[in-house]
């Protein structure tokens, strides 16, 4: 038997050995080990750059606008003190909006319906640091005020030229709308228009139109240029329904010598005539028909004021002052406003349906005015 197998197992084992080298061999082509691929679900899926470079492509002139701005744009807390139901006084925030720090010292700009009423004011840095600060001065006739901080070194917004904006020219708002949760907003539109006059109560604005979206908390912050200076201050939208696209801002050529006049005196000095007057519309809301056709209505006079220097008289209608038709009462305070302290100027009215023309010299507004 094992003569007769010899030959058998020496066939199987010579194909054994023949066998299991052509499957080794098959294994060496079908399974050997991987190269190493992406561990991605999708193999052909961009890869971050390993660089941080940015491209120019991104790095556009609005984005370097903002860069420069930012950091000069606060977040300003107005707070006041109430009574609760225990008839406990408590600090409540009533509202909240943003300013723009316009020295390193410490001086802010923003507007004043934003710190209007404040017992307190918290200001928020854009780096996380916040100050208590003072209200030195506000103007009320421009929606503007200045708050000041005690501390030095703070980052600054240039200011620019805002007689030179033109229509079409990129508009970027800086600013906390909606409050300190979305501080830091960056929007960007166009300048809108320029001049547009805006009345708003007995006063008229002239003021920077753009799209850029400007909300609740935007006020008091930057409206800046391509060339990242600040142009305006951000202080009102049209917040009708069905109206996109429509804030104003102060233009800094307006707003930089009543800051500088609030900083220096804490006050604003402006021309007055010292009187009381009333149109159409301002007559109709104390009950009263007004019928004239154009003019104001010389309502009261102030003792010893310019007006009553010069002669003019309760009953009298006021034509044109310095020039300027005055057809309602934000036009006459405008155009006061407009004119130097101690200047001589043209007052033209209907007296007993006369037209006459009396030279007032405008004084400076007292203090307590």
């Amino acid at each position: 038997m094992i003569k007769r197998w010899t030959p058998f197992i020496i066939v199987a084992l010579i194909g054994a050995l023949i066998g299991g080298s052509i499957v080794m061999a098959y294994s060496d082509k079908q399974y050997a080990k991987p190269a190493p691929q992406s561990t991605s679900p999708l193999p052909n899926l961009q890869q971050p750059a390993a660089n941080t470079q940015v491209s120019d492509a991104r790095n556009t002139a609005i984005v370097r606008a903002a860069q420069a701005v930012s950091p000069a744009v606060v977040g300003i807390t107005n707070k006041a003190y109430v009574r609760d139901y225990f008839n406990r006084k408590v600090l409540v925030e009533r509202g909240a909006g943003s300013g723009v720090i316009f020295d390193s010292n410490g001086y802010i700009a923003t507007n004043y319906h934003v710190v209007q009423g404040a017992q307190e004011i918290t200001v928020s840095l854009a780096d996380g640091r916040t100050f208590t600060g003072k209200v030195l001065g506000t103007d009320p006739a421009t929606d503007l005020a200045v708050v000041k901080v005690d501390t030095t070194g703070l980052p600054t917004a240039v200011l620019g030229d805002s007689d030179g904006l033109l229509i079409g020219e990129p508009a970027i708002a800086i600013g906390n709308p909606l409050g300190m949760e979305f501080r830091g907003s960056v929007t960007v539109g166009v300048i809108s228009a320029l001049n547009r006059s805006i009345e708003i109560g007995e006063r008229k604005f002239k003021l920077i139109q753009t799209d850029a979206a400007i909300n609740p908390g935007n006020s008091g912050g930057a409206l800046v240029n391509a060339d990242g200076v600040v142009v305006g201050i951000n202080s009102a939208k049209i917040a009708v329904a069905g109206v996109e696209g429509i804030g104003f801002a102060i233009p800094i050529n307006t707003a930089r010598p009543i800051l500088q006049s609030v900083i220096e005196k804490g006050r604003v000095v402006r021309a007055y005539l010292g009187v009381g007057v009333l149109d159409r519309n301002t007559a109709a809301r104390y009950g009263y028909e007004l019928n004239i056709e154009r003019g104001v209505y010389l309502a009261q006079v102030a003792p010893n004021g310019p007006a009553a220097k010069a002669g003019l008289r309760e009953g009298d209608i006021i034509l044109k002052v310095a020039g300027t038709e005055t057809n309602s009462v934000a036009d006459l305070r405008s155009t006061i406003d407009a004119q130097p302290v101690g200047s001589k100027k043209d007052v033209i009215i209907i007296r007993n349906n006369q037209t006459m023309t009396i030279v007032v010299t405008f004084e400076e507004m007292p203090a307590e005015s």
